[in-house]
């Protein structure tokens, strides 16, 4: 048997350290983004990798129709649907996460009052995530505009450019959370329109809420569905988006505007 040189031997044992630690670089750095990229990809995964829905599908555009002549002034049902539902405080100070607000707007020639709810209209075209350097703010395919936890690194670019504030940043930690809400403090949220929901077969919790309280003015439904109650109503009634100037394209509309 031949005998390796001293020499020999020690290139041997540097090229065998150089090849461990660079496996050992490479499982790391998967241990590291696979959060991200899991949370992301389970929009499109199987029913087998998801484990609870098929994902999301671009034949889908999820939308709601909101008839502001049934939203009543004083009534808060929605908010505190998607407070519960969400795991949210509730409170209105800045330092509290807001998903879902009810504003009160006038016409100033008529004095025509009415009440809304505001949230994340889940642009078409979304300034956020055009705005975010990380892409930790991104839109499923089924419409749906989101941010992943994993991938937010707390900029706020996103919230400076949403013309409808309607995202908050985490300032304190958080405890208690929900399973199916992923929160954290130092990252930007804002309303999923209850994704966990959709993806089981189910409605955003506001609307449901607003159905149960007899309101009736919350339609959620697929906007690319002829057939779909919301689609029949944009048909048959007149509809706005909020600053419809800035041609967003809006899953969230409005009626008696």
């Amino acid at each position: 048997m031949t005998q390796a040189s001293p020499g020999q031997s020690q290139r041997e044992a540097s090229s065998s350290r150089r090849g461990f630690l660079g496996v050992a670089a490479a499982g790391m750095t998967s241990l590291l983004i696979a959060p991200g990229v899991q949370l992301i990809q389970l929009a499109s995964a199987s029913p087998a990798q998801a484990g609870k829905s098929a994902g999301a599908s671009s034949q889908v555009r999820w939308g709601m129709l909101i008839d502001t002549n049934q939203c009543k002034t004083g009534c808060t049902d929605c908010v505190k649907a998607c407070n519960t539902e969400n795991g949210l405080s509730g409170g209105t100070l800045p330092t509290d996460s807001q998903w879902i607000r009810k504003i009160e707007i006038k016409e100033i020639q008529t004095g025509r009052a009415q009440s809304l709810p505001m949230m994340c209209q889940h642009c078409a075209e979304p300034p956020c995530v055009d705005v975010c350097p990380t892409g930790g703010s991104f839109k499923r395919a089924d419409g749906i505009v989101l941010v992943d936890k994993h991938a937010c690194i707390g900029c706020r670019y996103c919230m400076m450019a949403c013309p409808y504030k309607a995202r908050s940043f985490v300032h304190e930690p958080l405890d208690q959370q929900k399973q199916d809400i992923p929160r954290g403090k130092g990252t930007v949220e804002a309303c999923t329109l209850c994704v966990h929901r959709i993806d089981r077969g189910d409605g955003p919790a506001c609307a449901a809420a607003c159905a149960a309280g007899g309101h009736k003015a919350m339609v959620f439904g697929d906007l690319n569905d002829p057939q779909s109650e919301i689609s029949m109503r944009l048909a048959q009634y007149p509809s706005r988006q909020v600053r419809e100037d800035l041609n967003l394209n809006t899953g969230i509309r409005y009626s008696g505007l």
